[in-house]
């Protein structure tokens, strides 16, 4: 049986990761349900609800189909199982890219809804206007820079950035004009490392990466990646620190076994009625009990 650490007593906040900008490395993976929730929250500062639940638990193959609903409905599941970690809720494609004030809808929605502490939306200098209109309004925004997966249709697939001087220059203001608008922090996803080096020299906030830099202020994972549950893919940045997708397949394999040779359940799973309990066998007609010889004419 796992046991679960105990958990400092106060919670982090996103003032505590602002205030982590240089300091020691912010510790992130994604969590999808109370029970992964309650198993990371000890052990890291931030739990990321990812929109990338669309890909690792609802078998989409993009994160385009994830809806509101969705993001809602895991980000309060996790919310559940957190006691110590900072939880931040992606806003998923659609809800809040048209406006500033859709963009207040949702989060409003997610962080009235969840319990999470901040929401996190992908884009650079087109929705810095977005990040500060909901910063102005009191909800606190992790900006997401870089590979941006919403965004995988636009740019014609899962592409690394900043390998041209002018894509590294786009990459450095976008994370620039994020963390000028009143993000906490940014994510930096699948850009190379000097790039992702010098932005976060740059930016008086922090960075969390993802395939970038290991000079960022943190590092995120998905946690199905990181423990070998998904097992579709695998990204060059993901280290797997567990082989889970075996293990799991291995206890079915030996389940499924037990059932067909009815080696389970064995009398320690089942549920005695007692000694007084005497049920009577209904026998089919013309049958009698073991043991029992019929009377000859």
């Amino acid at each position: 049986m796992s046991t679960v650490t105990s958990v400092p007593a106060k919670p982090v906040t996103v003032p505590d990761l602002r205030a982590r900008k240089g300091g020691t490395p912010i510790v992130c993976l994604t969590a999808y349900t109370t029970p992964m929730a309650r198993h990371l929250d000890p052990h890291v500062d931030l739990l990321l609800v990812g929109d990338s639940l669309g890909m690792v638990v609802y078998g989409f193959d993009s994160t385009l189909p994830v809806t509101l609903d969705m993001m809602i409905a895991h980000g309060a599941a996790v919310a559940r199982g957190a006691a110590h970690a900072c939880v931040v809720v992606d806003l998923p494609f659609a809800s809040y890219q048209a406006s500033p004030a859709d963009a207040y809808r949702a989060a409003a929605r997610v962080i009235a809804e969840t319990g999470a502490d901040a929401v996190k939306l992908e884009g650079g200098v087109e929705m810095a206007e977005t990040v500060a209109f909901l910063a102005a309004r009191d909800i606190p925004v992790l900006g997401h820079v870089g590979l941006m997966p919403q965004s995988v249709r636009a740019s014609g697939g899962y592409k690394i950035r900043g390998r041209s001087e002018k894509d590294a220059e786009q990459v450095l203001a976008d994370g620039e004009a994020i963390a000028a608008a009143g993000a906490f922090g940014v994510v930096v996803e699948g850009t190379v490392e000097p790039v992702a080096r010098e932005l976060t020299r740059r930016l008086k906030v922090p960075t969390i990466g993802i395939g970038a830099s290991a000079a960022c202020d943190g590092q995120v994972l998905v946690v199905d990646d990181m423990l070998g549950v998904f097992t579709d893919f695998t990204p060059k940045f993901v280290k797997r620190y567990a082989d889970l997708g075996s293990e799991i397949e291995a206890a079915v394999k030996a389940y499924a076994s037990d059932v067909r040779s009815r080696a389970f359940p064995a009398d320690e799973h089942l549920f005695g009625g007692g000694p007084s309990l005497q049920i009577p066998v209904q026998l089919p007609s013309g049958t009698l009990p073991t043991g029992k010889s019929p009377k000859r004419a």
